[in-house]
């Protein structure tokens, strides 16, 4: 027994002991008629019969309630204090016994019933009378004072044991037992009735009540099958399929009640790590504590691995972010014994704000998480279209979906152009017209597609432009446009481990000029790589074509012809006929469509 127990163990034992010790030798120096004797024997059967089969019921901590109580209520009524005493002490601590338990907690337990059974039957004395209100009122007295003593001495040891606040186990524990604790005091005035009339008429009571202690057995071991079906064995947290239909309820709860709900994904930071150096049964133990922690923030469910999913209905983005953050901070301060410290990091996305269904907002959470472990680990990232579908690219590039990374890429371009000066789509107009003209070219059809996809994606280290550099309406200082000029350099970077080269190079150099004045390597003609010269041809038509906020568009003619002027200098002159054919086959086709209309 801990140190920190005794204090609390030592008196209820004493006090409980001495309850049984003085019950016995009052009941023992009393006279009895046989049929009392065999009254007491009979609730002492029954209520050990109880006591093997208890009532499970749901709830934290909980190994269910036995019908016990209702034998020991009814024998105070009945037969006395001492009676209902020996009844409430003698039946949990045989079968106790009989299952091995400690003996400090069957001393424990035994106490706690026989002093609650003994204050009971001390206050029972104190009502007068045999009415049916008189009757009432001994059975209520002495059922709500064994509940009150039990739940508060229960829940003591068990707040001291685990840490946990005394009085939200005592609230935890009054939402599951208060309803099952009030039937059974019925039942227990039932027998009483029933006794005092015949005791042949309560021995029918007896039995249903055991039988439907040992159905409700059977139903409950049929329902945590269920639950375990939905359950992660090592976290006890649920799992993936539990998790999917948990979240399209509280989706369908948020939008019938507009109100905001965010979904955090957290993931450990190099768990292989942890398993390699160190065996499975600590990356377990890592398992554990996080599912711990996740589990004192809200909802929360393993998915598979090292990936857990936390449901925050009524967060907004701000308030789930915060959360999301003590989480990563907390399970990095941890200090595991022979592994040292462990890092998290999180994803988060919003609905309805970012996402209208479940399916976006898994995808959503889940690449601001691939974000932010491709961005330092043990941090948050909350989706921003900016970076996640960045993220997807990631994903997708290794895989054999050229049509989805497409698709990434396009939205990826739409939150660039956002962030630019442009108006409508510059990405995807770029992207379009280089595929053409890399066609006019005669590239065959792979050269064309990634013309269009770096069409897509030749802007995208902008994205770590500081916006007023962007959207400044007059002419950029020296210090700006040097910043300006990383945005090459920077888009290589994102998009070199992707795996879709030559991409990530012609984004590089696709401001290198034909006459070697460019940036950022100063190459010269021919070796800058041909869809690096297509992209900044076509870039710089759509930008002379554009509305910015600080001049007007050009005109088809002037920008062909600015084009022409500058070709050979600062743009490949093939480069620039091939875009002046196409866009001729453009306006001739456009002539037809008018003139047939």
């Amino acid at each position: 027994m801990s140190r920190r127990l005794a204090p609390i163990v030592v008196p209820v034992c004493l006090i409980g002991l001495g309850s049984v010790l003085l019950a016995a030798w009052s009941f023992a120096t009393t006279n009895h008629s046989a049929s009392m004797l065999l009254g007491v024997a009979a609730l002492l059967a029954a209520s050990t019969l109880a006591s093997r089969y208890p009532v499970p019921i749901e709830g934290p901590n909980s190994g269910g309630v036995s019908l016990s109580f209702v034998f020991a209520a009814s024998a105070i009524v009945l037969f006395g204090w001492a009676a209902g005493v020996l009844v409430a002490f003698a039946a949990p601590v045989l079968i106790q016994l009989t299952e091995h338990r400690p003996p400090i907690r069957i001393a424990y337990n035994g106490s706690v019933f026989a002093g609650a059974a003994a204050v009971g039957g001390f206050l029972v004395s104190f009502i007068h009378g045999d009415g049916t209100d008189a009757l009432i009122a001994k059975v209520g007295v002495s059922a709500s004072t064994q509940y009150g003593i039990n739940l508060v001495l229960i829940s003591l040891v068990v707040a001291v044991t685990s840490r946990r606040p005394f009085l939200e186990l005592i609230r935890s524990s009054l939402r599951w037992t208060i309803i099952v604790f009030a039937l059974m005091a019925s039942a227990a005035l039932m027998l009483v009735v029933l006794w005092q009339r015949s005791p042949l008429l309560s021995a029918a009571l007896v039995g249903p009540l055991l039988a439907i202690a040992l159905y409700q057995r059977s139903t409950y071991r049929a329902l945590r099958a269920m639950k375990l079906a939905l359950t992660d064995p090592l976290t006890g947290l649920g799992n993936h399929r539990h998790f999917q239909d948990r979240l399209e309820r509280e989706l369908v709860d948020a939008d019938r009640n507009q109100r905001s709900f965010s979904l955090c994904l957290v993931d450990v930071d190099d768990f292989k790590r942890v398993n390699d150096l160190f065996g499975h049964p600590a990356g377990d133990r890592v398992l554990s504590r996080l599912a711990t922690t996740l589990r004192q923030n809200g909802e929360a469910f393993r998915l598979g691995g090292d990936e857990f999913a936390l449901l925050l209905p009524d967060y907004d983005e701000s308030e789930a972010v915060k959360t999301a953050g003590s989480i990563v901070e907390r399970i990095s301060q941890l200090g595991l014994e022979h592994i040292g410290s462990v890092t998290v990091s999180a994803g988060v996305a919003t609905f309805p704000r970012q996402a209208p269904d479940r399916g976006e907002l898994i995808r959503l959470a889940d690449s601001a998480l691939y974000w932010a472990k491709e961005n330092g680990k043990n941090r948050v990232h909350v989706y921003r279209p900016d970076v996640v579908e960045l993220a997807e690219l990631r994903k997708l590039a290794t895989g054999p979906d050229r049509a989805a990374r497409f698709r990434a890429a396009a939205s990826l371009a739409k939150a660039v152009d956002l962030r630019d000066t442009y108006t409508g789509s510059h990405s995807a107009r770029v992207a379009d017209l280089a595929a053409r003209v890399a066609a006019r070219l005669g590239l065959d059809q792979e050269q064309i597609e990634l013309a269009r996809l770096a069409g897509s994606l030749h802007d995208l280290g902008k994205l770590a432009i500081p916006e007023e550099i962007l959207r400044k309406p007059g002419p950029l200082t020296g210090p700006e446009r040097l910043v300006l000029e990383r945005h090459p350099q920077i888009g290589f970077r994102m998009l070199d481990s992707l795996g879709i080269e030559p991409v990530a190079d012609w984004i590089l150099h696709h401001h290198e000029r034909w006459d070697g004045r460019g940036y950022p390597d100063r190459l010269p003609g021919s070796e800058i790589p041909l869809g690096a010269r297509i992209i900044f041809v076509v870039d710089a038509y759509d930008a002379m074509t554009s509305d910015r906020v600080y001049r007007g568009r050009l005109t088809q003619a002037d920008a062909l012809a600015e084009l022409e002027r500058c070709a050979g200098t600062q743009f490949d002159p093939s480069v620039v006929a091939a875009l002046a054919d196409e866009l001729e086959l453009e306006a001739e086709g456009e002539l037809v469509v008018a003139v047939a209309s």
